[in-house]
Formats: structure tokens, sequence, C-alpha cells
């Protein structure tokens, strides 16, 4: 991988490094060097090595030459170099599948915090209805508390009632006496009526009387009258005589 190293600047401060892949790139080129292992941070890559000895046992074998003994010995270098290149596959093997053991536990555990969110959710929305209800417990218990107080304020039954009696009593005395006063009253109006009545009977007879006394004396005083014409015209005839 070409590219350039970090380096820092005057300030101290750290300048990123520019490569020439991307880290997509990157990640491609890495995973292909560790499948293949043809790469090596000390000496040759152990791919090679070990084309390299199967390529000059295939040669040696193809060579029509009493060469036995020469590919055994190829055959056994060989063998060798692939027990050693195989030697790393088998611990890449075993963490592969500690790793796959490693997810699966993962999920499983991922599953069970997922399950034991959900459930605290669950005891969340619960609990806030738990709290609501609470809520509302309370204040009812505050207003019969505040109802309760109200009524010890108040004097006892007995007392009210008590006082409820002569209330009554007091009602009763005050209808009784409303209704006497009702009576009294329609007796002085009957009194009253009565009373004018016999007035106006009263003045009806006055003013015959007084008819009768003025007539009486209108008689009197024509009668007087007439007897002193009749003594006035007996003198005049005396006095003819």
């Amino acid at each position: 991988m070409l590219g350039k190293g970090r380096k820092v600047s005057s300030r101290g401060e750290t300048v990123a490094a520019n490569y020439a892949f991307g880290p997509a790139e990157d990640d491609i080129i890495i995973k292909h060097r560790l499948l293949t292992r043809t790469t090596t941070t000390r000496g040759e890559p152990p791919l090679k090595k070990l084309q390299k000895k199967f390529t000059s046992f295939v040669l040696e074998v193809e060579k029509d030459e009493d060469n036995y003994n020469e590919c055994a010995k190829l055959s056994k270098s060989f063998l060798q170099e692939l027990s050693t290149f195989e030697i790393p596959l088998l611990k890449s093997k075993a963490v592969i599948d500690a790793n796959l053991r490693e997810k699966e536990n993962f999920n499983e555990l991922k599953d069970e915090i997922n399950r034991q969110i959900l459930q605290a959710q669950t005891d969340i929305e619960d609990l806030k209805k738990q709290l609501e209800e609470s809520k509302i417990e309370r204040q009812h218990k505050e207003e019969c508390e505040a109802i309760r107080k109200l009524i010890s304020a108040q004097p006892p039954r007995s007392e009210t009632q008590k006082s409820i009696t002569e209330l009554e009593k007091e009602i009763a005395a005050w209808e009784a006496e409303n209704t006497a006063g009702s009576r009294l009253l329609e007796l002085r109006k009957k009194q009253f009526a009565l009373l004018l009545h016999v007035v106006d009977e009263l003045q009806n007879t006055i003013e015959e009387e007084q008819k009768s006394l003025i007539e009486e004396m209108r008689m009197v005083t024509e009668e007087q009258k007439s007897g002193m014409e009749d003594a006035n015209g007996g003198s005049e005839a005396m006095a003819v005589d």
C-alpha cells in the first residue's frame, strides 16, 4: 500500500496521512492478504514458500532420472512446509469459530438486552399508570381530609339538633303569634266596619232628626205667622165697626 505517513507540523499539530487507497479498498486488500497469507512482516511469505516447495517437488518428479531420494527429500520438505502453513490456518479457524461463538453470544446478549429494554419500557408505562392512580388517590384523600376538618369544625350533632329544635319552637311561637295577630286584626277590621256602619246610621238618624226639627220649626213659624195675621184682621174689623 502506497502512501505517506503522518507528520507533525511546527505547532505540534498532527496532520492526517494521505493514502493512495480509500478505507474501503484498504479493508479489501488487508482481508485478501490475511486470507492468502501472501505477505509477512519477516522473511518470505508462507504461501510463496509453499508454492516454491511444491514447484520444486513437481519438477523433480517429472525428471526421468533416478532421483527417488531427492524426490522423497523434496516431498518431506513440502509436507513439512504444508504442515507449517496449515498451523496458522487452524489457528485462524479456531479464532473464527471463537468469533462466531462470541457473535452468537453477543446476539443472544443483544436479544436479552432488547427484551429487558422492552420489559423496562412496559414497567415504566405501568409505573406511570400507578403514579397517576396514586396522584388521583392522594387527591381524593386530601379532599376527604379537608371535608373531615370542615366537619370537625362544626358543632356536634346533638347541639345542632338542639339548635334546630329551639328554632322550630321559636318559629312555631312566631307562627302562633302571627295567627293570633291575624285573628285580632280581622276582629278589629270587623269592629271598625261595624263602627263605621253605626256612625253612618247615627249620622243618617241625626240628619233625619235635624230635618224633622227644621220642618217642625217651620210649621210652628207658619202657625205663629197665621195667628198673627188673624189677630191683625180682627182688630181692623173692630175698628170699622
